[in-house]
């Protein structure tokens, strides 16, 4: 003989197997079942079972209560408890079928177990049956208000669910995530995946030993990864190194340091170098931005200017919060500031990640509506740089299951996360899948090279600025190395001025129009500044006018904002403004227009507080061609704008 055991349901996570052994509800329902005439050997192998279950020999434990059926067809109690040991293995189909079984038995004696049933019905993907059960389960007039507040959490999850999946019509899309193979995973866990803007090196945690982590990292090679290896240098070491996130150049990683002895709290935030002889020690980031509390899940922007992350420090507005903070000029970093009411709740948030369109990010959240338990979530920047709201990333992304971090490649549809799914090789294991279109960030390409001077040589280390020229906003704004090099993130979808300054030197200028085309290449370019003398000349890419017209565009503002920051700055400078035109047209037309359009850009710089007595300007109409006209890109290059310096 044996005795009916009931399940537990927590409010954000099931433990199927020890529910088995205690008492949820305050009833017992009544119906056709009676457990009383089950046979005595189907009560052992059933009892036993539940031991073995305990200890999580689920396997056997599901072994011994299908021997149990086979003695019983009518076991009801059995058939629950395989849904439990199958729900906990997250074998949802199997659980389902279970529980279905029993259902046929006595549907009455069933109602207690219907809300277990619901959730591996949501596991499956099946929410308006989960739903339904939900309600059966709510049903029950004899509910204590645990119960209750258990069953209506899950049936809100349910109904998002539902709603989400009219709204986003979602039903194409196939998750299929592929464990990125032995190269990377191993028989212990592999988390925090972390991947630089090019895609060639993937960096992670593994815990070695079973109590340390460590960093590894692998390279891409012919679109194989290659056998990973623990990162060299001093970066490792006995303690516990996690969380990390490589800079998108690959030369900074910044990661959280459990109980380190010159720690500010439990865990705190510390950066990495790499040198020549591979990482250096581990740096604190300081009392600025490490407390007494918990502060962890760095992640840093394209352009190294902000760093997010997940802090519990008294004053948020949840358990766990995500903060930025902002570097300065010299190197120092802002007080952190809570991100707001857009990505904080009153629950947890963590895990940010912010991808290298450096307008889209990405974390986990238990406090917006979602599925149960941890979902992923993204924002996305608006003008003014504020974020917009929330948005769920939706089933099968987000499932019943606690999700864990998530990163994104600068393709923008390529995403890697960390998972226990039924292929993993022990443990957690690092995958790739792709992500559904509707959640994905902007496409980013990227720049880079070296800035240096045009007569030594020699690299210059300088500010190099990416702009939206239709919202005049800086969206990255990067200091080069001491050699001058430099890497800079292109967001596909938009138009941008670039633009790189340094003090004595005429800036240099470039755009790059990718609102209505999308290069599958980046770009390399090595950039030499004139040092400020008589005669130096530059041309400004980024002035801009309508065919025939005069008139400048709103987009040519951030450009020439830069001449009078440059003016400003060299109080005795003089430069002339000189307009050129293509050949199409009559010449005295297009000298016409040619001064116009250099007086045009005087008069705005006039405007803006420069003296007149420094700025003169002419027009030269079609008479100095840089290149043939017997083409568009050579006539594209002969309609310009010159900034030369007088004295």
């Amino acid at each position: 003989m044996f005795r009916r055991k009931n399940l537990i349901v927590p409010l954000k996570r099931l433990f199927y197997i020890t529910t088995l052994l205690l008492s949820f509800f305050s009833f017992r329902a009544s119906g056709q079942y009676d457990p009383s005439k089950i046979k005595t050997k189907a009560g052992t192998l059933y009892s036993q079972a539940l031991n073995r279950a305990g200890e999580g020999e689920y396997r056997e434990a599901i072994k011994m209560l299908e021997d149990a059926v086979k003695i019983e067809p009518k076991f009801l109690d059995a058939y629950l408890s395989l849904g439990g040991v199958y729900g906990e293995l997250k074998e949802y189909r199997n659980a389902v079928e279970n529980y279905e079984k029993a259902k046929a038995i006595d549907s009455i004696y069933f109602r207690d177990y219907a809300l277990p049933y619901s959730i591996n019905l949501a596991g499956l993907g099946e929410f308006e049956k989960a739903r339904d059960a939900a309600n059966m389960f709510l049903s029950i007039k004899e509910l204590n208000p645990s119960s209750i507040k258990a069953g209506e959490y899950r049936k809100q999850c349910y109904e998002f669910a539902i709603e989400y999946a009219k709204r986003k019509s979602v039903s194409d899309y196939k998750f299929e995530p592929k464990n990125l193979g032995d190269s990377i995973n191993s028989k212990v866990s592999e988390y925090f995946p972390a991947i630089t803007i090019d895609g060639s090196q993937l960096f992670y945690t593994r815990r070695v030993n079973s109590i340390n982590e460590d960093f590894y990292e692998s390279s891409l090679v012919d679109n194989t990864w290659r056998p990973a290896k623990s990162l060299p240098g001093d970066i490792n070491t006995m303690m516990n190194e996690g969380a990390q996130n490589i800079s998108q150049d690959g030369e900074w990683l910044i990661f959280t340091g459990c109980n380190f002895p010159e720690g500010y709290g439990s865990c705190d935030l510390y950066i990495s170098y790499l040198t020549p002889q591979g990482w250096s020690a581990p740096e604190n980031l300081g009392s600025n931005i490490n407390t007494e509390s918990w502060d962890s899940a760095p992640s840093l922007s394209p352009d190294k200017r902000d760093l997010y992350f997940a802090s519990n420090r008294p004053g948020g507005m949840g358990k766990s919060d995500i903060y930025v903070c902002h570097r300065n000029p010299d190197g120092t970093w802002t007080e952190p500031k809570n991100a707001g009411p857009q990505i904080n709740t009153s629950g947890n948030e963590s895990g940010p990640f912010i991808h290298a369109d450096n307008q889209t990010l990405y974390f986990t959240s238990d406090g917006h509506p979602g599925y149960g338990g941890d979902d992923l979530f993204l924002v996305k920047k608006l003008p003014g740089n504020k974020w917009g709201p929330a948005e769920n990333l939706g089933y099968p992304i987000n499932t019943i299951e606690n999700e864990g971090s998530l990163i994104i490649a600068a393709d923008g549809k390529t995403a890697y996360y960390a998972s226990d799914r039924s292929d993993s090789k022990g443990g957690l294991d690092l995958y790739t899948f792709e992500l559904r279109s509707d959640v994905r960030p902007l496409k980013t390409l990227w720049v880079k090279g070296k800035v240096f001077d045009a007569k030594s040589k020699k690299g210059l280390p300088s500010a190099v600025e990416l702009t939206d020229l239709e919202t005049q906003e800086v969206l990255s704004r990067v200091q080069t190395d001491e050699t001058g090099s430099y890497l800079v993130t292109l967001p596909v979808g938009k138009d941008y001025a670039f633009n790189v300054n340094r003090r004595g030197y005429l800036f240099f200028s470039e755009n790059f129009s990718l609102k209505d085309r999308i290069p599958d290449s980046t770009y390399n370019i090595d950039i030499p500044l004139e040092p400020l003398h008589a005669n130096a000349t530059v041309v400004l890419k980024n002035v801009f006018f309508d065919i025939n017209k005069s008139e400048l565009k709103p987009e040519s503002f951030a450009e020439l904002d830069n001449i009078v920051k440059l003016l400003k700055e060299n109080p005795t400078l003089k430069i002339s403004i000189n307009g050129h035109t293509d050949n199409i047209g009559k010449p005295a037309d297009n000298l016409k227009l040619s001064n116009s359009r250099a007086n045009a850009v005087v008069h705005y710089l006039v405007e803006k507080g420069i003296a007149a007595n420094r700025l003169s300007s002419k027009g030269w109409g079609e008479t100095q061609p840089v290149a043939a006209n017997d083409n568009e890109e050579g006539k594209a290059k002969n309609r310009r704008t010159e900034m030369k310096v007088v004295n």
